[in-house]
């Protein structure tokens, strides 16, 4: 059977406290309604139908997509009110119903559930919970088949006790799904339309109503304030450490590590603590990566060391080479085997050369320096004059002396020299030493500045 997919995200999430809509706030650095669309992506469906209403405008420009269409509720009044917006939209066979706000469902679970529905039949998660107060409880009958769902509000004393709970999400056929919506009535505490009233009408037409229970209850967690965000961000990341150790690398801490996206690691890696990772990350064989350390888009090759407190983003370390303490590496860097970036360095769309050094307390932009050239402590490459940005190239075994200034564009041929303090404005041949200070004056007696009271 065909599907359509309708994820209900109009809701306001008064209690998050926030003029964003509850549904872009973010787990792992990627709006929730993100996580489920890309659940929802997994099941392959005719269509996803994303029912929005406060924020709107917000939650279109940050999903938009060619794959998820969105249906307005321009009244919140209930979440059968709001699935019956969508289904003007629907022609497949089946309809799943998901939550923006439960960001952590897994596709495999909707894949189990999936295969409880027919034309005679309709799926429920459910989840078993120790305290499941503010769920709705699954009533059963003698025979343990479904009877209702009884939202906590309405339970009486004796439905309270009950443990098992309603998730929410469910499946049934179109047809089923658009007579029940047409029936559903708001005479309830919230005088709202609850589309899990439709359990009790699938019960009165003869429906069977299958369960599928979630193996892991913070799967089905929804959020609703900030202290919720927080657990299932921690419990996100969780399964991230498991996932990592399980491959191979050593987390010194796996409660203090972020993946904000997909890495891809090799063996014997090792990750000290607060290391957080963004957008797609591929880490090799051997790889030592030191604490507090961000790195965003990158490739780390085999035997690489990132020390303490480096920034690296759409960069690639080569193999055996290292970089850091404190060492930043901006977009379009790519240091050769063996480099060495130090301290304090910043390195913006530059490459390096094999067994290159940049020591400490340099900025190289625009430069490609060759191998085994060595970079004093102090050199900067003046890469822009205001409008424009120009190219510095420095051939193999350069030695540029402490304090330099490199001014682009220009080329420094092979083994030349630059003396320490230069400020280099010509190219510079090879095996040449360049030499660019002004003339030293010295003023006798010279009053010092003082201390105005």
């Amino acid at each position: 059977m065909s599907l359509d997919i309708v994820i209900l995200a109009a809701g306001q999430g008064t209690r998050m406290r926030s003029s964003q809509p509850k549904v872009l706030h973010p787990i792992a650095g990627k709006p929730m309604l993100a996580h489920v669309i890309d659940a929802a992506r997994a099941l392959q469906p005719n269509s996803i139908q994303v029912v929005i209403g406060h924020g709107a405008e917000l939650v279109k420009q940050q999903l938009a997509a060619d794959d998820v269409s969105f249906v307005m509720q321009t009244e919140q009044l209930g979440t059968g009110h709001a699935v019956a917006q969508a289904i003007p939209n629907l022609s497949a066979n089946k309809v799943l119903v998901l939550y923006g706000d439960v960001p952590l469902i897994q596709a495999s679970t909707l894949k189990s559930l999936l295969q409880g529905v027919a034309e005679n039949k309709m799926a429920l998660l459910t989840v078993n919970l120790s305290d499941p107060a503010g769920y709705g409880r699954i009533v059963r009958d003698t025979q343990q088949q479904v009877t209702a769902i009884v939202e906590h509000k309405d339970a009486t004393l004796q439905q309270l006790e009950i443990c098992e709970g309603n998730t929410g999400i469910l499946a049934a056929s179109r047809s089923n799904m658009v007579r029940w919506l047409g029936r559903l009535s708001n005479n309830n505490a919230q005088a709202e339309y609850y589309l899990t009233d439709i359990i009790a009408m699938a019960v009165a037409d003869q429906v069977t109503v299958t369960t599928e229970t979630a193996t892991q209850p913070m799967e089905v967690q929804g959020v609703n304030d900030r202290q919720q965000l927080a657990r299932l961000e921690r419990f996100y990341q969780s399964l991230q450490a498991q996932a990592l150790m399980a491959q191979g690398v050593t987390l010194l801490d796996p409660s203090r590590i972020d993946v904000r996206g997909a890495v891809k690691v090799g063996r014997d890696i090792t990750i000290d603590i607060n290391v957080i990772f963004e957008g797609n990350v591929e880490i090799e064989d051997n790889v030592r990566i030191g604490a507090n350390t961000i790195i965003k888009n990158s490739i780390l090759r085999a035997g690489a060391v990132i020390k303490a407190n480096c920034h690296i983003e759409d960069s690639e370390i080569g193999p055996g080479a290292d970089c850091g303490p404190f060492a930043r590496l901006r977009p379009g860097t790519k240091l050769g085997k063996n480099a060495h970036v130090g301290n304090f360095v910043e390195l913006k769309n530059a490459c390096l050369g094999e067994a290159a050094k940049v020591g400490h307390l340099t900025y190289l932009g625009d430069s490609e320096i060759g191998a085994r050239t060595n970079i004093g402590a102090g050199t900067i490459t003046c890469n822009y004059d205001g409008a424009n940005k120009h190219r510095t190239v420095m051939g193999e075994d350069v030695f540029i002396g402490s304090n330099s200034s490199i001014v682009a564009p220009i080329t420094i041929g092979n083994a030349a020299t630059t003396g320490a303090g230069s400020t280099i404005t010509q190219d510079v041949p090879a095996l040449a030493l360049a030499v660019g200070r002004a003339k030293q004056r010295n003023i006798e007696n010279w009053p010092r500045p003082q201390k105005k009271v």
